[in-house]
């Protein structure tokens, strides 16, 4: 019997400290649970806070100060962005000649003995447009026979592009990718990279600061200049042309269509779908 008390007492002393260690536990995971009470307490009062401000701003943002004004602001900064573009367009109209017309915007680089043209013009587009009643054509060498006021009608021509460019990057706040130094019919548009081997002139001048990466040159205009450069050069005003028809979400119509894309950039600025697009 002794033994079996004694036997019992270990038994209780046993089960005594297990419910001791037990008890402990519990604490501990109370003490747990109530500081993640507190933590959520405060992480709700948090969320509700943000919440609250949430539907501030909401009620700001739909407000006169807030989207309603953004858009608004927007409508009247591209409606005066359409306006300056249409006294542009009173000043450099592209219309369809009436009547028969050269045709314009062919292939820029064809080979002028393959031509056989004796005047070593190349049209450029085919269609009538013009730009402030000339036509553009792209001469692929200069001969004898060639009309020197032709040349030069396409030099203006080309000047006027160059203008209308420069100012509607301008008012659209767009940095043309080959900027144009416009001087009339004897305007330069340049290049960064260019992918046809620059003039002497140009290696001569741009040796003591190649190191700067001067931009290359090339002449809008024909006259006393070589035909690849000069058609090299309608070549990139077409590029900047496409830059600023990509920005307002046009499509370019290809390379050789100088006229047919500017006039679609302006049609698009000029339309009323303009001001209502988003930005």
């Amino acid at each position: 019997m002794k033994e079996k008390l004694d036997s019992r007492k270990l038994v209780m002393g046993n089960m005594s400290m297990h419910s001791k260690v037990v008890k402990e536990k519990v604490k501990k995971q109370e003490e747990q649970l109530s500081n993640d009470i507190r933590s959520l307490l405060v992480a709700g009062t948090s969320l509700s806070a943000a919440s609250k401000r949430l539907q501030d701003e909401s009620r700001s943002l739909a407000g006169e100060r807030g989207y309603g004004q953004l858009r608004t602001l927007q409508r009247v900064f591209r409606t005066r962005q359409q306006y300056m573009v249409s006294q542009v367009h009173m000043l450099y109209p592209v219309r369809v000649a009436i009547g028969q017309a050269p045709e314009q915007e062919l292939e820029f680089f064809n080979n002028s003995s393959n031509s056989g043209d004796s005047t070593g013009s190349k049209p450029l587009d085919h269609g009538s447009l013009t730009i402030a009643g000339l036509h553009l054509t792209v001469f692929t060498k200069m001969s004898f026979f060639t009309d020197k006021k032709e040349v030069q009608r396409s030099a203006t021509a080309l000047g006027y592009v160059a203008h209308v460019v420069t100012l509607i990057a301008s008012y659209l706040q767009v940095p043309l990718r080959y900027p144009l130094r416009f001087g009339g019919s004897r305007s330069y548009i340049r290049d960064y990279a260019p992918s046809i081997e620059p003039s002497s002139s140009d290696l001569i001048s741009s040796s003591s600061v190649s190191t700067n990466s001067r931009p290359v040159e090339f002449p809008l205009f024909l006259e006393g200049q070589d035909s690849t450069r000069a058609a090299y050069a309608v070549f990139l005003l077409n590029k900047d042309i496409e830059q600023l028809l990509n920005y307002i979400g046009g499509r370019s119509l290809g390379p050789r269509h100088v006229l047919a894309n500017l006039k679609e950039l302006l049609r698009i600025i000029l339309s009323s779908e303009y001001i209502d697009t988003s930005l």
